[in-house]
């Protein structure tokens, strides 16, 4: 993560969780004590993203306490360290509350945050609840938002839904405690947790952009350390070779989506069996087209192939993000990658 090190750009958020975060737990937890629970969402939010601050910006907020950070050297701010620093200060059930709403979607009030979640995600949730409930929801939420909600919800349930936004008028603020009450604890935290990501699976998509020499030395050293890690990481990354697996409509999908150049050059490195599928869901005269161009390349870099391979690769997790094509893995026949 990049040093903060410009003092201009350091809000005022910002300049609060550096000051408690350099306090220390027993100082800062006197300070954590006097704020309320908004105030503590917002700068546990800040700290767990604010990575690390230079020893300079630090010294510049806090003169008096030069001498003591410059021997520090630096801050680091992660979700981690936060929530131990929360846990001995407003206790570990509460800490865990806070942090799981930390790790949702931005924002500072429940409402706010409810704006930032996928329309899809919130709709699946709120067909499940009582259409006066799914009304506040949505008459608290940004508008825009809530008609995007609105359009997913099954037609006479919406109708309900509209039918009491038309007759609501103010809504006491007992039902809307309670409303928020329900929402932070049966689905931001559920949501917060389903958001986690398994680290194995953030570092097979760091170890798919490497190129093949540097992959294959840190696998390798990875194995010598932690062979089961090395083992997961394996299996989650996806590699050009596994493009075998795409049906037909899968492999058309991505021609369309891909340079041809990029195709010729990617081809050009691959297995036979995978020049194959390629070659057979194209017409004759595109393949031999194809086929012409490939041999006309004349010899190519290892890394240029690489790179083209690592961009078709890129393609295709693309169109299976958006749920154009299914990728499979190594996990088995049912295994999807995304």
């Amino acid at each position: 993560m990049r040093m903060r090190e410009d003092y201009r750009s350091i809000k005022g958020p910002e300049k609060a969780a550096i000051l408690l975060m350099s306090l220390g737990e027993e100082s800062s937890g006197k300070i954590f004590a006097s704020l309320d629970d908004e105030e503590i969402k917002e700068i546990s939010g800040v700290m767990a993203s604010l990575g690390t601050v230079s020893s300079n910006v630090m010294e510049r907020l806090f003169v008096e306490f030069a001498e003591q950070v410059s021997s520090t050297g630096s801050l680091v701010g992660s979700m981690s360290s936060t929530e131990r620093l929360l846990a001995k200060t407003i206790g570990a059930d509460r800490a865990a509350e806070i942090m799981e709403e930390t790790r949702g979607p931005a924002g500072r009030t429940m409402w706010d945050k409810l704006s930032n979640v996928n329309e899809q995600v919130l709709g699946n949730f709120l067909k499940n609840e009582y259409p006066q409930t799914v009304a506040v929801i949505l008459g608290k939420i940004e508008q825009a938002h809530s008609s995007k909600v609105l359009a997913i919800l099954p037609e006479n349930f919406a109708m309900e839904v509209v039918m009491r936004m038309l007759r609501m008028e103010s809504v006491n603020k007992e039902i809307e405690q309670d409303v928020e009450r329900v929402l932070r604890t049966e689905f931001m935290s559920n949501l917060a947790r389903t958001n986690r990501r398994d680290p194995h699976e953030v570092m097979s998509e760091i170890f798919n952009n490497l190129d093949r020499a540097t992959e294959s030395r840190f696998l390798t050293a990875l194995e010598e350390r932690n062979k089961d890690s090395a083992e997961k990481i394996r299996a989650l990354m996806f590699t050009f070779e596994d493009l075998s697996g795409l049906d037909p409509a899968g492999v058309q999908t991505l021609l369309r989506a891909i340079d041809k150049d990029k195709l010729t050059i990617a081809l050009k490195g691959s297995s036979e069996e995978l020049k194959d599928l390629f070659f057979s869901n194209m017409s004759e005269r595109a393949a031999k087209l194809l086929r012409e161009d490939m041999q006309a390349l004349g010899p190519m870099r290892l890394k240029d192939v690489e790179d083209a391979q690592t961009t078709m690769v890129q393609s295709a997790k693309d169109l299976a993000d958006r749920g154009e094509i299914v990728i499979g893995g190594t996990g088995g026949d049912d295994a999807l990658v995304y």
